[in-house]
């Protein structure tokens, strides 16, 4: 299957109704089109059946690490394309398009473990990682969920004890994306001050455990995994020296996050464009059901919050690129697209009737991975009480006081420090 440079274009214009595409630039178009090419050809064709089988898609870390999307926004010192913000949103956006589940493989890899990799370690550690993490030669994960502890990580009971060289780890991690084959596993532990730090434990480190969590019904193609580490030791070296106290991750978290909103979008793109082929080419009564005004109302519904959420995902992408993103602007991001696309998904699943619950025509396959989407990197609920605090300055999921407005009259993300040390 070859895809030529018209279908790109076609299929964009479909999903770009109030002409976002006046507002990239050419650099940003041809990631964009390079990306959904590659998509088109290489994943879309086989997502489906890998999804239904549970399989993560090993054949695709070559290709997928030559495009340029892992750590996409990172220097090129450090073997990354160096992009910017909205080239990178786009990129996540259009492999979103052809899989959810491959989409959160490289929020797991490029968003959180390279990113922390890249914000908080040493420059002896970003260049042993950055560049094979960019080309998928090595895997990483990023443990900082607990059985115990999700949306409060401040509450996390991993230890990490000194010991002569380094440190021992003992405790739990769950819901770890790529924990099961990671090369390196980004690790959050509490020391004996009681603060929070960051270690990077290697995959073959003796004590590191990671089973595969079976029976998922969103996210099948992409293995999340309980990790018990058991006296596991980690060097001194390993301990990433920007690390200090839990409040160190807002960035990366921040970052993954703006990640996850493009990731929405795109899914929900995915939806549109089912619905909207197949409205166009399923007949009853002797007309194509685009012709009904129900139908319509349920496409003009979805090509509407598609727009919003593309105007609203570029302006916080050059935002972002300004250095000038708030944490609490990238909250209401991700709620706003990952809320939207739920509601797109079962509106396109409506339009396409019986046949909308077939893998065949991906609907349902997005649908159910958007229910991940909608938990993960802050649960809908958590993000929308970060946008309350900053525009009333009342913290209403903590009994610590909350902090102070920041730019423009807004609150910053509570600071997880506060509740860890």
């Amino acid at each position: 299957m070859t895809v030529r440079p018209e279908d790109v274009q076609r299929s964009i214009s479909q999903v770009d109704f109030v002409d976002v595409e006046r507002l990239l630039t050419d650099e940003e178009r041809e990631v964009r089109d390079r990306i959904r090419a590659f998509v088109d050809e290489k994943v879309v064709p086989m997502a489906a059946d890998y999804w239904d089988r549970a399989e993560f898609p090993f054949g695709l870390l070559e290709p997928l690490g030559e495009l340029g999307l892992m750590g996409g926004t990172f220097g090129r010192k450090y073997g990354c394309a160096g992009w910017g913000n909205v080239a990178y949103g786009l990129a996540i956006q259009e492999l979103a398009r052809g899989s959810g589940s491959l989409a959160t493989f490289l929020h797991v890899q490029s968003g959180l473990a390279m990113a922390t990799i890249h914000s908080l370690g040493s420059e002896e550690q970003k260049r042993e990682w950055l560049p094979a993490m960019a080309r998928c030669e090595k895997v990483g994960s990023f443990g900082l969920t607990e059985p115990d502890a999700g949306s409060d990580p401040g509450s996390m009971t991993m230890s990490a004890v000194r010991r002569e060289g380094g440190y021992v780890l003992n405790g739990e991690k769950r819901w770890i994306g790529n924990g099961s084959f990671a090369d390196v596993a980004v690790i959050w532990a509490r020391t004996e001050d009681g603060k929070i730090a960051g270690f990077l434990v290697r995959g073959d480190n003796p004590g590191y455990n990671a089973e595969v969590l079976p029976r998922k019904g969103s996210q099948r193609s992409v293995w999340q995994t309980h990790i018990t580490l058991e006296d596991c030791f980690v060097a001194e070296g390993d301990r990433l020296p920007g690390a200090k106290g839990l409040g160190s991750t807002l960035s990366v978290l921040t970052h993954s996050r703006y990640g996850v909103a493009w990731d929405g979008l795109g899914q929900a793109m995915a939806c549109y464009e089912a619905a909207l082929g197949y409205a166009g080419e399923r007949e009853q009564f002797g007309q194509p059901i685009a012709s009904f005004q129900l139908v319509q109302q349920k496409l003009v519904e979805m090509v509407t919050e598609i727009s919003l959420s593309q105007l609203l995902s570029v302006h916080l992408g050059r935002t972002k690129d300004a250095g000038d993103l708030d944490p609490a602007t990238v909250s209401m991001h991700k709620m706003n697209n990952v809320s939207k696309a739920r509601r797109i998904a079962a509106l396109a699943r409506d339009v396409l009737g019986g046949n909308g619950v077939l893998l065949d025509y991906r609907v349902m396959e997005h649908m159910a991975d958007i229910e991940g989407v909608y938990s993960y990197e802050g649960t809908n609920d958590v993000n929308t009480l970060i946008v309350g605090q900053a525009i009333t300055g009342h913290r209403a999921f903590s009994s610590a006081p909350a902090t102070s407005p920041e730019r423009n009259g807004r609150a910053s993300e509570p600071r997880a420090e506060e509740r860890a040390e």
